[in-house]
């Protein structure tokens, strides 16, 4: 689906294709990837169609912070939406509804078109990933599941522009997975669609029960909005440190915020203890190392901070149920 975007003289540019009918309801997947270079930043965009289905994802660095864009007359479709890293504020004027983006976040989006203000991090990488279903098939599949799901769709039958939560919910580390499955999918033809198709419908399913568990809960009240920042905080020190990761008494210090309130709050917010969600993170990580012939087993241990081949085999083993070699 193509956007134009507009720089401060009126001028627009398109980033993206728009996807025909023909493209989007073929039997096998087409797949291209373009880079542009723009007074208002560069990007690099991959998209990938078929039968009802279109991905797209890639990377943006923006240079102003602040961006027009429009999308008119696109196929008509429902976005699963993922912001890997970066942020911003998306702004609808048709609509007068304002979406927050935040890096590790994720939402599901049903909006038309749009017409409106883009403000982003500038200066800063901003990677995002979607898969958007045609607005029909989206039905069909959510037809007869969860009940939070069955009203977003007669939302979206009646032609409102809505998203299935006002806030937005932590990517977990299974979405994690999942997108990298699809980013990095080897088959070819028939299969390439199979894979493709299947891996969808499970980012759908993680997005549908996280917003599930997240509707029933009824929040702590001592978990303020400044304790969820401070956990985002620690939880991104932690990844970025997760090979000599810090104890839990220095990590709540370094994201200011008390012991108690690091480790009740980190597992409300991700379901995880603070380093069950770093081990977990570290073996999804070597899964995708694993694809890479050129690394030896000891070079991924090593790398992810094991103390021995041992230590990470044994990990690896009970995590997946299959020895790092037999993966491989």
């Amino acid at each position: 689906m193509a956007l134009n975007i507009y720089d401060g003289d009126e001028r627009y540019y398109i980033v993206g294709n728009t996807i025909d009918n023909i493209a989007l309801n073929q039997a096998l997947v087409t797949e291209r990837r373009d880079k542009y270079s723009f007074p208002f930043g560069d990007a690099e965009i991959v998209e990938i169609a078929f039968s009802g289905i279109y991905i797209v994802y890639g990377d943006m660095l923006v240079k102003k912070s602040r961006l027009r864009i429009k999308s008119f007359d696109e196929p008509d479709m429902v976005e699963l939406h993922f912001s890997i890293t970066g942020g911003g504020i998306m702004e609808n004027y048709l609509t007068n509804k304002r979406l927050d983006i935040k890096a590790n976040q994720h939402n599901i989006i049903y909006s038309p078109d749009f017409d409106g203000m883009a403000e982003f991090t500038g200066g800063v990488t901003h990677k995002f990933f979607e898969v958007n279903f045609e607005r029909s098939r989206f039905i069909d599949l959510t037809s007869e599941s969860s009940i939070l799901l069955k009203n977003f769709a007669e939302n979206i039958m009646n032609n409102r522009s809505v998203e299935i939560s006002s806030e937005n919910l932590p990517i977990s580390l299974a979405m994690h997975s999942c997108i990298n499955d699809i980013m990095n999918c080897h088959f070819t033809g028939g299969l390439k669609l199979l894979f493709l198709q299947s891996k969808c419908l499970e980012l759908l399913a993680l997005q549908a029960q996280a917003f599930e568990e997240a509707a029933k809960k009824t929040e702590s009240p001592s978990l303020k909005q400044y304790d969820k920042e401070r956990i985002y905080y620690a939880r991104e020190y932690l990844l970025a440190n997760a090979n000599h990761p810090p104890c839990l008494t220095e990590l709540a210090k370094i994201a200011g915020i008390n012991e108690f309130k690091l480790k009740h709050g980190f597992k409300e917010v991700f379901k995880n203890t603070v380093f069950g969600y770093l081990s977990d993170y570290k073996l999804m990580r070597a899964k995708e190392l694993l694809a890479d012939n050129s690394k030896d087993i000891k070079n991924i241990s090593d790398e992810l901070g094991y103390s021995s081949v041992q230590h990470f085999s044994n990990a690896f083993s009970k995590k997946f149920g299959i020895s790092p070699g037999k993966a491989r």
